[in-house]
This record gives C-alpha cells, sequence and structure tokens, in this order.
C-alpha cells in the first residue's frame, strides 16, 4: 500500500483521498504502480488548482459575467465534490467559496453601479426632456433647431432605461420637437406668404415709380415719390431673390426723376439769382430819386424803372421780401409827396397843412426810435429797412415844412 499526506492507495489499487469529511474514493488503479496512481491523481488535483486560479484571475481582472462566472465556479465545484483528484480538496472548496463571495460582491457593486448609470440616465433625459419643451415654444428658429438636433445626438449616447420610463421620456422629447418642428413650418410658411404679398405690393409701386420717371410735374410728383417709399418700406421685405432686383428698379425710376428735377431747379435758379441781381440795381436806381425835389420827374422815372422791373423773371423766394420792400419804399414815398402836392395846391389843404405837418414830424421821431431798439437789438436788416422808410418820411416831412411856408408866403 502506498500514501501520502493526502491520499493512499489500498492493495486492491483503489485510491483514496483524505477530506475533513473522512476518506473518499477517488478512484481505480490497475495500470501501474500506486505511485503512479498517486501521481496521476495529484496532476488532476493541480489541474484543478490552476483551473481555479484561472477563474480567480478572469473574475479580479476581467468583465465576465456573474452568471458566467458561477457557472465555471461550479463546474469546477462538481470535479472537487466528485473526489476524482488526491489533494487538499476542502481547501479548493474555500477558495471556490470565497470566489462565490467575490462574484456576488461584484454582482451587487455592478448592480448598484448600474442603478446609479440608470439614475444619472434618467436625470439627464429628464434634463434633455425640459430643455426640449423649453425650446418648443422659442422663436430663435435657427439656434432653437440646432439645439434640438444636439440634444437628440446626446439622447442617443445616453443608455436605455427601464421600458416604460424610457418610452414616457421619448414620447415627451419627440412632441416637444414636432411642436417646435410644426411652428417653425408655420412660421415660415406665414413669412414666405408675407413676402409674397410684399413682392406683389413692390412690383405695383416700381411699376408707379417708373411710370411717373419722366415727370416734369416737380412737385406733386416728388411728393408722390415720398409716398412711394413709405408703402415701400411699410410692405416689408419680398424674397431674396427678388427683393434686390425690385430695389434697383424702384431707386432707378426715383433717381431719373430727381436727377431731371435737379437740373431744372439748377438751372432755375441760376437764372433767378441774375434775376435778382438785375432788381437789386433797379432798386438802387429807384432810391436814388429821393429824396424827392421834383415829383414830376420822380413819378416819371419811378414809372420807367418799374416797366423794367416788370420784364424781369422770378427771383429766389427767400430774397423776394427784401428787394420788393426797397421798391415799395420809394413808391410809397412817391405817392406821400403826390398827396403832398395836392394838399399844397387844394384851397383846404391850408388849413390842414400845420397838422400834416406835425403828424410828419411825429412818424419821423417814431421811425428814429424804432431804428434805435432795431439797432440795439441787432437787427440790422429792420433797421435799414426803417431808414429807408424814414429817408420817404423825412423827404414828405421837408416838402410839407416847404409847404407850410409856401402857406405862410
Amino acid at each position: 500500500m502506498s500514501s501520502d499526506p493526502w491520499g493512499r492507495v489500498d492493495e486492491t489499487g483503489t485510491v483514496y483521498v483524505r477530506t475533513a469529511d473522512g476518506e473518499k474514493v477517488v478512484g481505480s488503479w490497475q495500470a501501474g504502480s500506486p505511485e503512479e496512481a498517486l501521481a496521476y491523481f495529484e496532476r488532476k488535483y493541480e489541474g484543478l488548482v490552476v483551473e481555479i486560479g484561472l477563474l480567480e484571475k478572469r473574475v479580479k481582472t476581467t468583465d465576465l459575467s456573474s452568471k458566467d462566472a458561477l457557472a465555471a465556479i461550479e463546474h469546477i465545484r462538481e470535479q472537487v465534490d466528485a473526489h476524482h483528484a488526491v489533494g487538499d480538496l476542502d481547501a479548493l472548496k474555500v477558495r471556490l467559496d470565497k470566489l462565490v463571495e467575490l462574484v456576488e460582491k461584484r454582482r451587487e457593486e455592478r448592480k448598484a453601479q448600474r442603478a446609479r448609470q440608470a439614475e444619472e440616465a434618467r436625470r439627464a433625459k429628464e434634463e434633455l426632456v425640459s430643455e426640449a419643451e423649453q425650446l418648443a415654444t422659442s422663436d430663435q428658429w435657427r439656434a432653437a433647431g440646432e439645439r434640438l438636433r444636439a440634444l437628440v445626438d446626446t439622447w442617443k449616447s445616453l443608455p436605455r432605461l427601464d421600458r416604460k420610463s424610457d418610452d414616457e421620456l421619448w414620447h415627451r422629447f419627440s412632441h416637444a420637437r414636432s411642436q417646435f418642428s410644426k411652428r417653425r413650418k408655420q412660421h415660415f410658411a406665414q413669412l414666405d406668404a408675407q413676402r409674397e404679398e410684399a413682392r406683389r405690393i413692390k412690383e405695383r409701386l416700381v411699376a408707379e415709380a417708373e411710370a411717373l420717371s419722366d415727370s416734369t410735374d416737380w412737385g406733386p410728383t416728388a411728393a408722390r415719390y415720398r409716398e412711394l417709399m413709405a408703402e415701400w418700406k411699410a410692405a416689408g421685405r419680398a424674397q431674396r431673390e427678388h427683393e434686390e432686383d425690385l430695389w434697383n428698379r424702384f431707386r432707378g425710376a426715383q433717381d431719373i426723376f430727381f436727377a431731371a428735377r435737379s437740373a431744372v431747379f439748377a438751372e432755375r435758379d441760376a437764372e433767378q439769382a441774375e434775376n435778382l441781381k438785375l432788381k437789386e440795381e433797379l432798386a438802387e436806381e429807384a432810391e436814388k430819386l429821393l429824396p424827392i425835389t421834383d415829383l414830376k420827374a420822380a413819378r416819371a422815372a419811378f414809372r420807367a424803372i418799374n416797366e423794367r422791373w416788370e420784364t424781369i423773371g422770378h427771383v429766389p423766394r427767400d430774397a423776394r421780401p427784401k428787394v420788393e420792400g426797397r421798391m415799395h419804399a420809394v413808391e410809397r414815398a412817391i405817392q406821400e409827396a403826390e398827396e403832398a402836392e395836392w394838399r399844397r395846391t387844394n384851397p383846404e389843404a391850408r388849413a390842414r397843412a400845420e397838422g400834416l405837418t406835425g403828424q410828419l414830424q411825429a412818424a419821423v421821431d417814431k421811425l428814429k426810435g424804432q431804428i434805435e431798439q432795431a439797432r440795439a437789438q441787432g437787427n440790422t436788416a429792420k433797421a435799414e429797412k426803417l431808414e429807408r422808410e424814414l429817408e420817404g418820411r423825412q423827404a414828405l416831412l421837408d416838402q410839407a415844412l416847404k409847404g407850410l411856408q409856401e402857406f405862410g408866403g
């Protein structure tokens, strides 16, 4: 009989292994010596040791599933329980039990990790849904659309939840996207309709602008162009492919009209400037008739000057009051001289001569006061106008005084 610390072979060739529960039959050996039998079954034991070592390494260092790990452990355990090896089988059972504990621990850890990942995925998807529902009401069509597409990519990268939860969240997410797409489609459909209406309006405005471009009715046409521009702005923008062409035609028609008007106005302004120069010369010639010493000669000279005045065309509007005022001042002086002459030669005028002289003197004094006031206020134009009127009044006063002398004579 042969033996070692973990097993023995009896005289019949039966091999035994020692365990905590006593000896267990390993098998029968008839092909060789007892030592060879023990060596054979010891090698089988070493094979189990190696197999358990490899399984331990896989469990610790790979992502071997708990199911596969437990199945492998059970397979080895069946071999250990079959007692077909000689060695410390109890030690192998202990290692297998510890390996089971490790697998269970890893399973719980993975379960907890999956639970955490699932909760994180749930929160992430809920946040995506919340943001998508906010974007669904946005009018920032381009930015919101790009963001929703990015949210879809993020959703696809997240792990699935349980079917019920995942389906509910996806339904909300998909509904938000659909709502945004529907609103965007309606917006651009409405925008297209508005732009088409704007195109029709602007086509009409362009047609009228082009029809008016050769008009010479300067004032009303310019006013109508201003109205057309206001209507153009109020119409809104047409489609991009039409807007620029319509604007170029509209603006081009206006340019034709206003260029023609500017040319005519420039010619008119030059003519009126020349007319002003001529009238200023006549006004200066008329003013040289003052003070009036020979009424008949002054009257004839002013009539001749006025006839030449009437042959001259318009002057610039802003210069008209001043130059005409100068002529009117001379005309009033002649009229007042005529009235004075009539009163002097009229028998009834003698009684009123002194009163007229007093009135003229009061008027002269008043004008002098007004001139001083205008000068003090810095109103040179008014002062000059009053001085020309004063010259006429002074001439009348001088004539009235002369008339009084004549009456006195």
